[in-house]
């Protein structure tokens, strides 16, 4: 009986124990619930010890207790559920209809921007209709606005009218319809600028010097083209914005007519004027002279023209010596009286001293003289034909030494910027044009002597030969 109790209050207190374990396992985790008037959560229950039965109706009355609590959490666990799943029910209608309300003025929204748009669409074309033409009036201004800045930039008529760029570049960049205000000063520098294109003025005005010194002078503008000052031209610099110096003065014959224009009040004066507004002008001072063309010729190109010079002397002497020559010879042929100062009176005087001698001996003695004397008339001719010869193959090798140069900074530098492969390309040509100057009139000259020396030896052995054959005729008789 005894045994049976025991085992009797085991397997309650088992069953005791696995409803509570159970319980706890099935009681749901409860979502957070956004609702205000929502009681805060109890804080958990102190551990109760439970009291050991000592018989089997304090077991029985233990276990019914259990059965009651159970019941109890399971009613309010219920109760739960159902206030949650109320919450939820709430909380999905509210969302559906703040969705409804979001759909609602969403398509009310969109409703009135496409209203809005339609009015805009109407609203345009209403302007496109009102101010027609003027669209098109804004576009030209734009445009001529902006020409004109363009060209009153580059103006050298800006030295004296001062700058325009304000008015012209608002206009240019205006998004608005013009002013009559804006439309009549636009007209007003369009005509000034074309009348003063037409006119020379003499005014006072800031001037670069070439040292960098910034001093006002009086200056003359002949148009757009040119602006003259103390005798020598000026360029009006556009980047700056200034007339300043020229770091040298073209050619004499085109500054040669400033003093004069300058120093005129009224008529016509000559005056060289450049019509690309400062590109010629420019391109004249970068040419380079003759002395600066000469010394692109390097060191080839002063052997050449060395050369050319000493043959140059020693031709004109030559000449000067030959026609000397030819006038004395020329006055010998008038004459029987030998002149020991010509070669024919010296070719003579043999004749005189071997008038008795066989004609032979005196064949030989005459030709020897003329030899001798056509010596003395080709005396160093042929140096005058050396260098005619010697100049062209001079102007050859500078031609090839220049473009070796050239091969040499297009390997360094590449061929991209011309100016690297100027001064090799410069000395090819310039010791070629150098070569050919030297050699054509050396070898006209040298053609000339030698016909004038020719012309001399001729008539020594005309007569030398006219001397033997009077001697062979004298004999006979």
């Amino acid at each position: 009986m005894m045994r049976a109790a025991r085992v009797l209050m085991l397997l309650a207190a088992v069953g005791l124990l696995g409803s509570s374990i159970a319980a706890a396992q099935d009681a749901p985790t409860e979502p957070p619930s956004s609702d205000a008037s929502r009681a805060p959560e109890s804080a958990p229950d102190p551990v109760v010890s439970t009291p050991k039965p000592t018989s089997l109706g304090e077991l029985l009355d233990l276990v019914e207790q259990g059965f009651s609590e159970e019941r109890q959490e399971n009613r309010q666990r219920v109760e739960r559920f159902r206030r949650a799943k109320d919450d939820q029910v709430r909380l999905l209608d509210e969302a559906r209809a703040d969705l409804a309300r979001s759909e609602a003025r969403g398509e009310l929204l969109e409703a009135q921007f496409e209203q809005g748009e339609a009015d805009l669409t109407n609203v345009q074309a209403d302007l496109e209709e009102r101010t027609g033409n003027l669209g098109e009036l804004f576009g030209v201004v734009r445009q001529v606005a902006g020409d004109m800045q363009a060209h009153a930039w580059e103006s050298v008529t800006s030295s004296q009218l001062g700058n325009r760029e304000a008015i012209l570049k608002r206009l240019g960049r205006s998004k608005e319809l013009p002013s009559t205000e804006d439309l009549e000063k636009l007209w007003f520098e369009l005509h000034r600028e074309m009348t003063q294109q037409g006119m020379v003025v003499r005014y006072r005005t800031p001037v670069l010097s070439a040292d960098g010194q910034e001093a006002p002078r009086e200056v003359v503008r002949a148009g757009v083209f040119s602006v003259v000052s103390d005798g020598r031209y000026l360029l009006w610099d556009s980047a700056i914005q200034k007339i300043r110096e020229l770091n040298r003065q073209p050619p004499s014959r085109y500054v040669n007519t400033v003093a004069p224009y300058e120093a005129s009040s009224s008529g016509f004066a000559r005056l060289a004027v450049d019509p690309s507004r400062g590109a010629l002008l420019s391109a004249l001072i970068d040419t380079p002279n003759r002395t600066e063309r000469v010394q692109q010729g390097g060191p080839v190109g002063y052997t050449i023209i060395g050369l050319g010079i000493i043959a140059l002397i020693v031709g004109v002497v030559r000449w000067l010596a030959l026609a000397s020559t030819s006038r004395k010879v020329s006055a010998q042929r008038r004459t029987h009286t030998p002149d020991a100062g010509n070669p024919l009176g010296r070719v003579l005087a043999v004749y005189d001293d071997n008038k008795r001698a066989a004609p032979e001996a005196l064949e030989m003695k005459l030709d020897e003289m003329v030899l001798r004397e056509a010596g003395k008339l080709e005396q160093l001719l042929w140096l005058v034909k050396v260098v005619s010869v010697v100049a062209p193959l001079l102007g050859l090798l500078g031609t090839v030494t220049g473009m070796i140069q050239t091969f040499q900074a297009i390997t360094l530098f590449g061929a991209g910027d011309p100016k690297m492969m100027a001064g090799g390309i410069s000395e090819a040509l310039v010791t070629t044009m150098l070569g050919l100057i030297v050699a054509i009139p050396l070898v006209l000259l040298h053609a000339t002597l030698s016909r004038s020396a020719r012309r001399i030896a001729g008539i020594l052995v005309e007569r030398s030969a006219g001397l033997v054959a009077l001697r062979i005729e004298s004999e006979d008789a």
